[in-house]
């Protein structure tokens, strides 16, 4: 059997705030009643008490009382009394309860139905009794001669009077009570329909679903969440930003701007595919307003960014290759021909001193490094020196041993200070050369690239380290303009340190613990 969609969570809430409220309502509306009820009685018993005290204290009642026909006198009185004083009975009767007046004149005579003792003793009373007029408020006060009661007086005003008196305040509080249900059902419509929009009409299971798969979304995506309100303060973060980022525990509700790895989010502004180097990570970021705030996804491409490296090295040696096999199609070419024009001594000299050249720089790098992803890079870089109009040249001391350091973090630190080297050769005057050099010194591999440019000051050091955002300015995955920072970053991660000195040109000397110890044969 098909069920219709469930009441949304706001529909639910105004009902149930309706109910409440119009109970409370309801029940103050009562209890306002009740109240004005009771004080309404309250207000007859003191008014039929001072009419009653007053009658008693009169002298033309108290003389009445000592003749010997007190109703011819008592009767009359009593009448002007009620009709004066609104009141429905004023009964004068003896110390026995017999009745010297009364508005109905065939109870003249008869006993008083009501309490009398405590009168009899002096005292005031007021109640509420049943007579013969029906259910009424009274007050019975003694009528006291030289120091003896010798009468009663009791004036009472009936139920159904008090009522009517009651009945224009009664229109009062209920009226008083629908102008308070209106407004309070008013304000519970409009908090409703602010809450409709914000829960988007949802019902409680759909919300709990929803809330269950968000959360399990948010734990399980590979990517890094982040989402930050117009303030700049994280709103959310899931495992693997946490991760990626470095995080606190309770980064949550702090500002942006107050957490190193996160004051570039802090402006909001939209990024894409920006490239974000942590203390050992490589991110690509992203940046998008959403809602008042920002959402900011996070890629972890540090393995990416060092295989990128590899491959940009083996470019780079395929590129020398490919170069070598131009150069060795024009040597052929001039061999051949110096063959034809008869000089084979010449030709000889020529293709064996071409040969020599080139054997000893592969030798001299095999011999010197014997890590294979070094080696291929330097041949690489030295072809793409070459090209460029810079001479690459490796120290003949140069060492460096197999498996003194990642190979990986070899080619990015080599691999990008060499390209800085030569791209600042290139802008200097002639003659444009870079030196690499590498040593054990100790329990550290010494790295070293010198070239022939102008050289860095003190500040232009500090800001081509720095970490920081590089927007991609071509289709590779890293942008230009990091090749330092990312030096910076692999020599952190490894516990090592840079030193730039000037002498002609920079000189970048990069010292890293080994990771194990080697011995020099």
């Amino acid at each position: 059997m098909l069920r219709g969609k469930e009441w949304s969570l706001a529909r639910q809430l105004f009902l149930l705030q309706i109910a409440v409220i119009t109970v409370v309502v309801a029940a103050g509306l009562g209890a306002a009643i009740y109240q004005a009820r009771h004080a309404a009685a309250d207000n007859a018993q003191a008014r039929a008490l001072s009419i009653a005290r007053a009658v008693a204290a009169t002298p033309q009642v108290q003389d009445a009382l000592l003749s010997p026909r007190p109703t011819a006198v008592l009767q009359p009185y009593a009448d002007q009394v009620q009709h004066a004083t609104g009141t429905d009975f004023v009964v004068v009767m003896s110390p026995d309860g017999i009745r010297y007046s009364h508005p109905d004149v065939t109870q003249i005579g008869k006993r008083f139905l009501g309490h009398t003792d405590a009168a009899l003793r002096g005292e005031s009373v007021t109640e509420t009794y049943t007579g013969t007029l029906g259910p009424s408020e009274r007050a019975v006060v003694p009528i006291t001669i030289a120091g003896t009661v010798r009468g009663l007086v009791a004036v009472g005003i009936v139920q159904s009077a008090v009522d009517r008196g009651l009945q224009s305040q009664l229109r009062t509080l209920a009226l008083a009570g629908i102008v308070a249900l209106i407004v309070a059902a008013g304000g519970t419509w409009l908090v409703n329909r602010r809450l409709r929009r914000q829960t988007h009409d949802l019902g409680p299971r759909e919300l709990s679903r929803m809330y269950e798969y968000y959360d399990a979304v948010l734990h399980a995506v590979g990517e890094g969440l982040l989402l930050l309100d117009r303030g700049g303060r994280v709103q959310l973060v899931n495992d693997e930003a946490r991760r990626l980022l470095d995080l606190p525990a309770d980064a949550v509700g702090q500002r942006a701007d107050a957490l190193p790895t996160l004051k570039a989010l802090a402006a909001g502004e939209q990024r894409v595919d920006e490239i974000h180097l942590t203390g050992d990570r490589v991110l690509v970021v992203n940046q998008r307003p959403a809602g008042g705030g920002s959402v900011v996804t996070l890629r972890d491409h540090t393995d990416l960014q060092a295989l990128t490296g590899e491959l940009d090295s083996v470019r780079g040696f395929a590129e020398s290759l490919r170069a070598a096999a131009h150069e060795a199609a024009n040597r052929l070419h001039t061999v051949v021909s110096l063959i034809g024009l008869g000089r084979v001594a010449e030709a000889q000299d020529f293709a064996t001193g071409e040969l020599a050249l080139t054997q000893r720089l592969a030798d001299r790098v095999v011999e010197s490094v014997d890590e294979p992803v070094l080696v291929a890079l330097l041949l690489g870089k030295v072809a793409q020196a070459h090209e460029r109009g810079v001479e690459l040249v490796l120290d003949p001391d140069a060492q460096v041993p197999l498996g003194v350091a990642d190979p990986r973090d070899l080619v990015t630190i080599v691999g990008n200070l060499i390209d800085n080297a030569v791209d600042a050769a290139v802008g200097a005057p002639p003659p444009r050369r870079v030196e690499v050099g590498a040593w054990l010194d100790a329990d550290q591999l010494v790295l070293q690239v010198a070239d022939s440019g102008s050289g860095l000051d003190a500040e232009q050091v500090e800001k081509a380290f720095a970490r920081g955002w590089s927007t991609k300015t071509d289709e590779r995955l890293i942008g230009r303009g990091l090749g330092l920072a990312l030096v910076g970053q692999a020599v952190h991660r490894h516990g090592g340190r840079i030193d730039v000195s000037h002498d002609a040109g920079a000189v970048f000397t990069v010292r890293l613990p080994v990771r194990a110890r080697v011995a020099l044969s």
